[in-house]
């Protein structure tokens, strides 16, 4: 499969610090294994939590080596390869769930904010795919166009942090919102956004779920510092998805399982 990015686009993600990517990025099966999968998750953690499931699914590919047949396919990597280069590690992934009707508001914040000191330089493309349709009215993504440029800003506690999902986000004088653009997606469609731009999303107050997989790219030039934040110990797993180590990484086993303490996956 060739690059599923084009030159004008990847200058378009330099410039702004997003794309979207229209069309499917799996085809129909492996999408639906996808699905099934993201489904049977949630179902096992409400099953533990009384029928509450959560939010977030931090990193079940250290868990399930199953996860990998989408983190590790060609349809993903060539999305990256023309924004960070042939050399690609996976520093993260996430399924995401916002409930019809209930689902928080995510502030604006910066990636790079919760992981500064751990990825040097900071360089991630983030790749979320939409399990279901992402609109305005199910809080879909939206992004700062161009403010990647930045990365660090400084941040407040928010007001009622109960209907939030972080419990801070970036002051308002340092945001432009009439930059803003919300990615509105179709199952199957993908985004992607750098790891220093401001993004977040509005409450769902729709009537349909907002359900998504996200993948942390990161090109190996990018050393990764293990313990530079706490949530970074030694048992953090990273691994190598394409190419080479170009900055002396350790890189874990895809085909083995861990279950590092204090992580959902």
């Amino acid at each position: 499969m060739g690059a599923r990015v084009t030159s004008a686009q990847a200058k378009s993600y330099k410039r702004d610090g997003y794309l979207v990517v229209k069309g499917p990025v799996f085809p129909a099966p492996v999408f639906r294994r996808l699905v099934a999968f993201s489904e049977e998750r949630f179902a096992e953690h409400a099953a533990k939590a009384g029928g509450k499931a959560p939010a977030l699914i931090d990193c079940p590919h250290w868990s399930d080596p199953r996860v990998f047949e989408w983190l590790l396919a060609e349809e993903m990597l060539s999305i990256v390869e023309p924004l960070i280069g042939p050399d690609i590690g996976i520093f993260a992934c996430h399924f995401l769930r916002k409930p019809a009707s209930v689902g928080k508001r995510v502030p604006w914040h910066e990636d790079s904010a919760y992981w500064k000191g751990v990825l040097d330089p900071m360089e991630v493309a983030s790749v979320t795919v939409s399990l279901e349709p992402s609109t305005k009215q199910n809080g879909c993504l939206s992004v700062i166009a161009g403010s990647h440029v930045n990365g660090y800003s400084d941040y407040v506690k928010v007001e009622r942090p109960d209907q939030q999902v972080f419990d801070s986000e970036i002051k308002a004088e340092q945001i432009d919102e009439s930059r803003a653009v919300d990615i509105e997606l179709a199952p199957n469609d993908a985004s992607v956004h750098a790891a220093r731009l401001i993004h977040g999303s509005a409450p769902n107050t729709g009537t349909m779920s907002r359900s998504a997989f996200t993948v942390r790219y990161f090109p190996t030039t990018v050393k990764y510092v293990p313990g530079a934040q706490p949530h970074f110990a030694g048992d953090f797993q990273i691994y190598l998805a394409r190419g080479k180590d170009r900055a002396g990484n350790r890189y874990s086993d895809s085909k083995r399982s861990y279950k590092p303490a204090g992580v959902i996956a």
